[in-house]
């Protein structure tokens, strides 16, 4: 949901340092793989070594640069489906390295009432991540539409590294195990939208 409604806000905030890229000569691909790689280098880095709130701030300030490469590409006359098979594989990459990170801080620094329940939460909602992009880019490829959800990318990003800085904040645990079950119940929610979306469009196909 927040994909779609943030979108222009996005455009109206990051617009000007799109605009000052362009002219610096920094590609939308450029800036797509830079972006991954900190966020990996961060999450990977901060998380297990529990400086969670920094690992928060850090993390969020890099992931609202994502739009950033869309906006490049936009601006140079360079869209293309390079570009978005780029940016969809590098997302992956990514949030794979935030769930991992909680999973492992889990392990090594969670309450041990809460650990392995978080650490188990962290890779089902990890996985779930996958399925639910890959049920659109499916459906997509058969040539449906499946744009609903809960849970899409900015959705996750946002419940975790929330409850990632409540929990460096020395908040509770909890918020972590909440949040990582709440992505895992809404992504499988949003693989039954996608599929039943599917399913009405193949019907009225078949009509």
């Amino acid at each position: 949901m927040l994909s779609r409604s943030g979108r222009p806000l996005a455009q109206m905030l990051f617009g000007p340092i799109a605009k000052l890229f362009v002219r610096l000569g920094i590609t939308a691909d450029a800036v797509t793989i830079a972006g991954t790689i900190l966020t990996c280098a961060v999450a990977l880095w901060l998380i297990p070594t529990d400086h969670l709130t920094a690992a928060a701030w850090t993390i969020f300030a890099v992931v609202i640069f994502d739009n950033l490469d869309g906006q490049i590409a936009r601006l140079t006359g360079t869209e293309s489906s390079w570009g978005a098979f780029l940016d969809s594989t590098m997302d992956r990459f990514a949030d794979g390295a935030i769930f991992l990170a909680v999973a492992i801080w889990a392990v090594l620094h969670a309450e041990p009432a809460y650990a392995n329940w978080i650490a188990l939460g962290a890779v089902l909602a990890l996985l779930m991540g996958g399925v639910v992009p890959y049920a659109k880019a499916r459906a997509e490829s058969l040539g449906f539409t499946a744009n609903v959800g809960l849970a899409e990318r900015a959705d996750r990003l946002l419940v975790i590294l929330v409850a990632v800085f409540f929990v460096g904040m020395e908040w509770g645990d909890w918020w972590l195990l909440g949040a990582s079950w709440l992505l895992v119940v809404a992504g499988f929610f949003t693989v039954i939208q996608r599929m039943a979306t599917v399913r009405q469009q193949s019907k009225g196909e078949s009509l």
